[in-house]
């Protein structure tokens, strides 16, 4: 029996905070009460410190099999659980790509002996395997991946029928990357038209335009409506694209829903001159007005979570000129820090971070028993001190690419302790790593 106490925490979950003890047994939450008198192999004092439901990142690339010389599935996952990401999602834009049942499967053995996080991966779509998608078990598996615009492996399923097949014939929730590819092709040859080879960074948001994703956006939205697919539009980068949602039905009703990373709530298209190819992504970086819609958006329901689209790529593939220089960054390390940064900057609530990273992801994809503070679920829970600033440096990334598009950034807030299914994977520095994550199961 391994039992754990965690004394006197401000427990942020389900819109309130309360101060409170909290007794994990076997891997599970078995009690919350004002005060808990009881053995433990484990006793914490959280007094001052406030309990989170770990982060549930659903979109990460953690480049593991084939990209290797990026990141891994050990590495990542472990600068994940540094910075309180729980659970993730990964996506199947490795080499090869993970197009049919038996790769899919080759992951998660990879992820049963070297994640330190929970985890689960999409199952990705082309223009050639239908069969092989609806194969997928709804069950066991986070969700069809389906790249409407060309990103980082090229896995673009621009056939027509074969995206309505999808959006008609899915047995599970479509995760869509939505940048319409013909606009974006006409506005690079533009630009290559112009500057030759000299394109800049700045220009990265005038060439993936708000145009080109709105345009695949909208078209997502109308497939799904048409189809009654469960879609969700990951990364929305625009204002313009927050109207294509819903905030009155409640999320568990919802057929669409839609997410937002840390970055395009972070940074804007200012922020090219000092950061440059180190905020290149795609969807890009826009302006001002829509990092601030996005957050709007996101506050008053029309978006439903937070997520990273954590992507490394090594310090001399990015240091590249950018027409070669590639899109992604590393954030899984950074993102809750970077959130508690926008609460103390009066952005954004405790209870509407819980909300975003944990509450809606669990609610969004149907998991089984995690993403609540609540007895009887799996302890995955995160313990943070919002006042005890550290600064981002090169020497205290844990990515495997060795760098972060927040260095020279102090943050107000640091995770002192992270609990993987019951495990204390994380504790001030010090990592666990004689036990790994569970897969993800869901309620489908």
């Amino acid at each position: 029996m391994n039992t754990i106490l965690i004394k006197a925490a401000s427990i942020v979950n389900e819109g309130q905070i309360i101060v409170a003890d909290l007794l994990i047994k076997n891997g599970f939450i078995e009690k919350i009460a004002p005060n808990i008198d009881a053995p433990a192999d484990q006793e914490i004092n959280a007094e001052g410190l406030h309990l989170f439901p770990g982060m549930i990142d659903d979109q990460v690339h953690f480049r593991e099999p084939g990209l290797t010389h990026k990141a891994d599935i050990f590495s990542e996952s472990m600068a994940a659980v540094a910075g309180g990401i729980t659970s993730f999602m990964e996506m199947p834009n490795t080499v090869p790509n993970t197009l049919t049942q038996e790769l899919l499967t080759d992951k998660y053995a990879i992820a049963s002996e070297m994640s330190l996080a929970n985890y689960s991966f999409f199952m990705g779509a082309s223009n050639s395997n239908l069969d092989e998608v609806l194969k997928t078990d709804p069950k066991n598996v986070c969700g069809i991946k389906v790249f409407m615009g060309s990103s980082t492996g090229n896995m673009l399923v621009d056939n027509e029928k074969v995206l309505e097949n999808i959006f008609k014939e899915a047995p599970m929730l479509v995760a869509t990357h939505c940048e319409d590819e013909q606009t974006i092709q006409r506005n690079l040859a533009e630009y290559k038209e112009k500057y030759g080879e000299n394109i800049t960074i700045d220009m990265h948001p005038l060439i993936r335009s708000a145009e080109a994703c709105y345009k695949s956006s909208s078209m997502a939205v109308e497939l799904a409506k048409r189809y009654q697919t469960r879609l969700h539009i990951l990364h929305i980068s625009t204002a313009k694209e927050v109207a294509l949602f819903d905030n009155v039905t409640p999320l568990k009703d919802k057929r669409i829903t839609a997410e937002a990373c840390v970055h395009h709530l972070w940074f804007d298209d200012r922020d090219y001159a000092t950061k440059g190819n180190w905020i290149k992504w795609n969807p890009a970086v826009k302006t001002e007005s829509d990092k601030n819609g996005i957050l709007k958006g996101l506050l008053e329901g029309y978006i439903d979570i937070i997520a990273t689209d954590h992507a490394p790529h090594t310090i001399e593939e990015k240091e590249q000129p950018y027409l070669q220089a590639p899109s992604g960054g590393p954030l899984v390390q950074h993102a809750l820090p970077a959130l508690f940064e926008m609460y103390h900057q009066n952005k954004i609530s405790l209870t509407q971070i819980a909300e975003k990273t944990a509450h809606n992801v669990a609610t969004c994809f149907d998991i089984d028993k995690r993403g609540f503070v609540r007895e009887g679920y799996w302890a995955d829970l995160v313990l943070v001190n919002l006042n005890d600033p550290f600064k981002v440096t090169r020497a205290n990334v844990l990515y495997k690419c060795g760098w972060s598009p927040f260095e020279g950034q102090t943050f107000q807030a640091e995770v002192t302790h992270t609990f993987v299914s019951g495990n204390l994977a994380y504790q001030k520095g010090r990592f666990t790593t004689q036990e790994t994550g569970k897969r993800l199961s869901f309620n489908r």
